[in-house]
């Protein structure tokens, strides 16, 4: 009986210290690795592994799938691979990670597609190519100590049904037993593979789902039950890591919830071009007092500093972490660094926003292949940290 009891005190401090390990959530506080509270201080890698057309300053060509297709057009799907693998390998590298932890981050959330992974039309197939980034991301973060968190961007099917999801302009991932099996088989797949990474904070499962001009009577109410479905398989394999959990409407609606899903979760929300007083993030403080759970600011930006400043400023004085979007643009002041434009960019942006409807229109239209290929040569160049701007500004306003 001694024996029995012994062992069992020591499978209880074993299990103790081997959650210490890793974050997690107690009540309404994100706690870090040593088990202390932390106010996440994180900024969004948009556009490395989600490419997004108005980050290219392109207005029409705006989803992964139209910009795919329009690099295709304009240098050939061979010479095209080639450059988004030159995109993905120098956007966001060590360097990238190193100047994030130097300015005062402490998170960084890493949005990702999931065609990196498999393919809507063979979904029974899971290939590894997205792990190639994530991995880096990985251990970058437990390099420099920095929390990360993943990003469902894009979901089998669409979540959102907009360009941001790279969808078919509907969230059909709902309405699909398929696709939903793909998301999980997605999922548990990664949570499997970083089950023991110190530095990962957890996984946000799904983005900006069910976009407001959809019919929220008829979508809103699978949300919440396909959350507990992924989550349940997800735990199969990680029990570890924090669960992210967005709401209805662009992450804005919690409405569609109860009680919280998972004993460790954070629930978290989006917020553009509101005022920037309590006032617009109440109902979410509201959800949190009531259920004892912590909520996080997942997105937020594009704006000036002063709003920048002011929002961060509410935010933290209502102890809710952030992390702002994007890291890094073309050209532009709304986010962390810029990328300089590269000299005659403009011809692939007019290339771009031209009617491509027709094959006459694409061979009369498009410029000059080596031009093109001079022109991103640059780009790639400009597009690696130690050749940006730093927005001095911007990161005053994050109070970093």
């Amino acid at each position: 009986m001694k024996k029995i009891i012994f062992c069992l005190i020591i499978l209880t401090i074993t299990s103790f210290t081997f959650a210490q390990n890793y974050s997690r959530t107690e009540g309404k506080e994100v706690l870090d690795i040593n088990g202390k509270p932390i106010l996440l201080k994180g900024i969004n890698l948009g556009n490395w592994l989600v490419p997004e057309g108005y980050m290219f300053k392109f207005k029409t060509t705006n989803s992964p799938q139209l910009i795919y297709t329009l690099f295709n057009q304009l240098i050939g799907p061979e010479e095209s691979n080639k450059f988004w693998e030159d995109f993905r390998e120098n956007y966001i590298t060590e360097d990238d990670f190193k100047f994030i932890k130097e300015s005062g981050f402490n998170s960084i959330r890493v949005p990702f597609n999931f065609r990196l992974f498999a393919s809507e039309e063979n979904p029974d197939v899971i290939f590894d190519l997205g792990f190639k980034y994530l991995d880096k991301a990985i251990d970058w973060g437990n390099k420099y100590e920095i929390y990360i968190i993943l990003d469902m961007h894009c979901a089998p099917g669409g979540q959102t049904g907009d360009n941001i999801d790279d969808s078919y302009g509907y969230p059909y991932l709902f309405e699909s037993k398929t696709m939903r099996k793909l998301t999980i088989d997605i999922w548990t797949k990664i949570a499997n593979r970083y089950k023991t990474e110190k530095y990962l904070m957890g996984y946000d499962l799904l983005n900006e789902p069910i976009a407001t001009y959809f019919d929220k009577a008829k979508l809103n109410p699978y949300l919440e039950p396909f959350y507990a479905e992924l989550i349940t398989e997800m735990r199969k394999y990680d029990t570890n890591h924090i669960m992210f959990i967005g709401g209805a409407q662009w992450n804005s609606d919690f409405s569609v919830f109860g009680k919280p899903l998972d004993d460790n979760s954070i629930y978290t929300f989006h917020k553009y071009w509101s005022a920037t007083d309590k006032s617009v993030i109440q109902s979410y403080i509201d959800y949190s007092d009531q259920y004892r759970v912590p909520i996080w600011l997942g997105e937020s930006g594009e704006n000036n500093d002063q709003w920048i400043k002011e929002f961060r400023t509410t935010l933290e004085e209502n102890n809710i972490g952030w992390c702002f979007w994007p890291y890094k643009k073309l050209d532009a002041e709304s986010n962390v660094v810029s990328i300089n434009k590269p000299a005659d960019f403009d011809l692939i942006i007019n290339f771009a926003e031209s009617d491509r409807k027709s094959y006459e229109n694409i061979r009369n239209n498009r410029p000059e292949a080596t031009k093109v290929k001079q022109i991103l040569a640059e780009y790639i160049e400009n597009i690696k940290i130690k050749n940006c701007k730093v927005n001095e500004g911007y990161l005053k306003a994050l109070g970093l």
